[in-house]
């Protein structure tokens, strides 16, 4: 019985070693600026998803005899850590929902922009011909056209909601998609296993999800990376200007909007989530750039 538990044993000892490995081998290769910004990404990425357990008291509520009272760190109250509002409404609370607000919105923007780029470049690397010209001409004019412009003339006239304002985050930065999918896509139509898939009955369908778009998730994925960031400034900005996120609702662009005026005296108002903003879009970024250098095949190491 001990003799056929000792291979077992010795195996199982040989997996966990493995693992080990594998990690200590990541945790070298992984700078430790990346290993930081990860780790920030993380916990943001925690405060939106549990922001409901997270948050000390509602965000709405007000205690007006209790207004603009300052952070812990300032000699405020232990209720609110990070002091209130000039509607005595509790800071940290508003910060949480304000994180998990800005990253789903900047999340389902980016999803739209990955998902519509991503297929209008495989329409116009199969199609070709007129369509494939009519497609990279409606890139072209998107490039030309600023976005925060057609932003601000779309939210003037349609009005906002969050459904609209979503939908616009998602034609931001489409076009990148577009030509990153249809150059690799036209690439990958000429090689072997492609053609010989086509050749035994295979629809376009099936050829480019199973694939060609296997080939190139690595390149939009990389994509996807660098866009989210732009997404959460994007979202920033318009609600800055009152364009974006509409109270009752709160966003980290609203947040700074709302303590812009206060900057003098109640200054972490605007200051903390505009921290907030700053290593949120720098820790993508870095990581973003870090991925596409470790998975993007045309970058030169």
């Amino acid at each position: 019985m001990r003799e056929d538990t000792l291979p077992a044993k010795a195996s199982e000892q040989e997996r966990i070693l493995n693992v080990e490995a594998a990690f200590k081998t990541v945790f070298r290769r992984v700078p430790p600026l990346i290993m930081i910004s990860m780790a920030w990404l993380l916990l943001v990425f925690f405060v939106a998803i549990f922001h409901k357990q997270l948050m000390p008291m509602d965000y709405r509520t007000t205690h007006l005899v209790n207004r603009l009272a300052p952070p812990v760190f300032l000699g405020g109250d232990s209720g609110h850590l990070l002091g209130t509002d000039t509607l005595g409404r509790d800071t940290l609370s508003r910060l949480i929902r304000s994180i998990y607000t800005s990253l789903t919105v900047a999340f389902l923007g980016a999803i739209i922009t990955a998902v519509l780029g991503t297929v209008i470049g495989f329409i116009a690397a199969h199609f070709k011909g007129i369509v494939d010209e009519i497609l990279m001409t409606l890139v072209d004019f998107q490039y030309a056209m600023p976005f925060m412009i057609l932003a601000l003339l779309v939210l003037a006239f349609f009005g906002n909601n969050i459904v609209l304002f979503v939908i616009l985050l998602g034609i931001q930065g489409w076009m990148r998609f577009a030509r990153l999918a249809r150059g690799m896509a036209l690439s990958a139509q000429e090689d072997g296993y492609a053609v010989a898939v086509k050749q035994l009955g295979a629809t376009p369908f099936r050829i480019y999800l199973r694939h060609i778009f296997p080939n190139v998730s690595n390149i939009i994925v990389v994509e996807f990376t660098l866009n989210f960031p732009e997404k959460i400034i994007v979202e920033t900005s318009l609600s800055f200007i009152g364009l974006g996120i509409q109270p009752p609702e709160t966003s980290l662009g609203s947040m700074i909007s709302f303590g812009r005026d206060y900057l003098m005296a109640e200054w972490w108002l605007a200051v903390i989530p505009g921290a907030v903003i700053f290593l949120t879009t720098l820790a993508m970024s870095l990581v973003g750039d870090w991925t596409r250098d470790n998975l993007d095949p045309t970058v030169v190491k």
